[in-house]
């Protein structure tokens, strides 16, 4: 199931649900999030880690035990802003690792007009925030692929971080990772440090590539937005042996993703598409996007 579908799924009888749920009671012998379920979670600490971004820290009701997500798993994010009727439901994904108990991790930026994010950018500790999940997403399975290519646009770059660092971190998972990270400014790049550190810890194994739209004079990366021409400069062409079995992973704004995906065509006189990774020889079903 798609994380569209899943909110679309989610949006019907959520509230009536979510208020159901500030009178019932938690189960706190396991894992938080283990199976599909709502939960309040109150704010611990709320910390702006760049122009817009804030990484906000929720504690799980049992401080010594994990929120019992599996990688590449997302929550759904309910609220309802300003007192309004309307329930706004989000996905993110928990950055922090999955294997910490006590607490999950977002990293939220804030968008002009953005209902949820700016909902979550005024929060203050001690506030609730209503969470449900987890949405169903394939779960990562070791050595599967021999490659992975991640592309995200923006903060899109959540759920690669997620699947960056669980990949890298389980001794028993081989698999190589090339991430491209697309983002407006060299200011956006608020991940910077953790992925650099990744790279020297696993030399060979994973390479983290940033394309900025409008980057600082004398910026070390690559100007422009991820289009063909960068990916094939990055030897990510489907048609170089070292790609054989690469699995590529999209998560970005949509008009990123459709022009990396292509489109269907809609109608009787609709005509698919095809759109950059087709042209650079990937198949459907070597593509996934969050």
């Amino acid at each position: 199931m798609s994380t569209q579908v899943a909110v679309a799924a989610a949006v019907a009888g959520i509230g009536a649900y979510a208020f159901y749920l500030r009178n019932s009671q938690v189960d706190t012998t396991k894992p938080t999030f283990g199976k599909f379920g709502f939960h309040s979670l109150r704010l611990e600490s709320s910390e702006l880690i760049n122009h817009n971004t804030k990484k906000l820290r929720f504690e799980l009701p049992n401080k010594e035990l994990p929120a019992g997500l599996k990688l590449s798993s997302a929550l759904l994010t309910l609220s309802f802003p300003n007192g309004e009727w309307r329930p706004c439901i989000r996905p993110y994904t928990p950055t922090n690792s999955l294997d910490e108990p006590g607490y999950i991790e977002l990293m939220v930026k804030k968008y002009p007009g953005g209902r949820q994010s700016t909902h979550l950018h005024n929060l203050k500790p001690g506030d609730l925030m209503t969470f449900a999940g987890p949405i169903p997403e394939p779960v990562w399975t070791p050595n599967k692929h021999p490659h992975v290519a991640l592309i995200a646009g923006g903060a899109g770059i959540s759920p690669m971080y997620q699947l960056v660092r669980g990949i890298l971190t389980n001794p028993q998972d081989q698999t190589r990772v090339t991430l491209v990270w697309g983002v407006n400014t060299d200011e956006d790049i608020f991940l910077g440090k953790e992925f650099g550190d990744l790279e020297k810890k696993y030399p060979g194994r994973f390479k983290a590539v940033y394309v900025v739209a409008t980057p600082d004079a004398g910026s070390p990366h690559q100007k422009g937005f991820v289009t063909k021409q960068i990916l094939e400069g990055l030897g990510l062409s489907a048609t170089k042996e070292k790609n054989k079995g690469t699995k590529v992973m999209i998560c970005g704004p949509p008009p990123m993703e459709k022009a990396l995906k292509g489109s269907k065509g809609f109608g009787p006189f609709g005509s698919a598409k095809g759109g950059v990774l087709a042209e650079l020889g990937y198949t459907p079903d070597q593509i996934h996007s969050f």
